[in-house]
């Protein structure tokens, strides 16, 4: 999951800078054909598992429902905010995720945990509002943080699905199949933009995040989140995003996109305090 948070803070920046060249639903929609394509060589190729439509295909649908609305969403809020408060909505996920394990799975959340939880959406909290009071008074939150809030409910949600709908299968065709499910749910927003889409004259940029976001933070993180899942409480398994703005803000400032304020940098290492106290307790 440590892996999983630096992978993911990746596709915060590199997705920023595609996404002020490209539309939010063809840039989804390009990134996941090409994950099918990347998923199936692994899962029919590499793996040799042999293709066959799954049982219960409603829960690959429900699944790859849930993952479009977290993607389009979050190239959406991009177009509007930065990445590092975009990041930083992001590490809302856990203590949502706590919730909805409850809900769907009867997972108890330990006080500890949970209290490492609060404290790291604290400091998430005061990052989204950019270190200023008189806006978290205000409630003055901006729209790109407010349209990705969206996205990470339906992530949330994701999480403790994918040990509830698990029926031991291949976890490299678990992932293509969740991947090939999410496309339907992306052509009404992203087909028409993509067919009419100069390849050609898209920066050299665009390509490299799409292919980062396609094999990278798609393939690979799937296969990492799925590992962790089966073996945390999903509580636990999204703590470990708290470590995502602080990756984001030095990958920004590595990037030349410039550096935080201290006092925001202070709030991302609150969340990472409380991924340190949820780490150090027993699942």
């Amino acid at each position: 999951m440590l892996t999983f948070s630096a992978l993911i803070a990746g596709s915060f920046s590199f997705g920023g800078l595609a996404a002020q060249h490209m539309g939010a639903g063809p840039l989804t929609l390009w990134r996941y054909l090409l994950t099918v394509v990347v998923l199936g060589a692994l899962t029919f190729g590499y793996a040799r598992v042999p293709f066959q439509i799954p049982k219960q295909l409603w829960r690959f649908l429900i699944l790859g429902g849930l993952i479009a609305v977290y993607m389009l969403t979050m190239f959406k809020a991009l177009e509007f905010t930065d990445p590092v408060s975009t990041g930083a909505v992001f590490t809302l996920m856990p203590l949502l995720s706590a919730g909805f394990a409850f809900l769907l799975l009867g997972q108890h959340t330990r006080p500890g945990v949970l209290a490492g939880l609060i404290i790291a959406a604290l400091g998430a909290v005061w990052v989204i509002f950019r270190a200023n009071i008189q806006a978290i008074l205000a409630f003055d939150i901006g729209q790109g943080e407010l349209i990705f809030f969206v996205g990470v409910i339906c992530h949330a949600i994701y999480v403790p699905l994918i040990r509830k709908f698990d029926r031991k299968e291949n976890p490299f065709a678990f992932g293509f199949w969740v991947a090939a499910c999410t496309v339907p749910w992306l052509l009404v927003p992203g087909a028409a933009g993509l067919a009419t889409t100069d390849f050609a004259s898209l920066p050299a940029i665009v390509w490299i995040a799409v292919v980062y976001l396609a094999v990278v933070t798609t393939a690979i993180t799937f296969l990492l989140l799925q590992f962790a899942s089966m073996r945390l409480p999903s509580s636990k398994v999204l703590g470990y995003g708290y470590l995502t703005p602080s990756f984001i803000i030095l990958l920004e400032g590595i990037l030349g996109h410039g550096w935080v304020s201290l006092p925001v940098l202070a709030g991302a290492l609150t969340t990472a305090c409380g991924l340190a106290l949820m780490a150090l307790l027993p699942d």
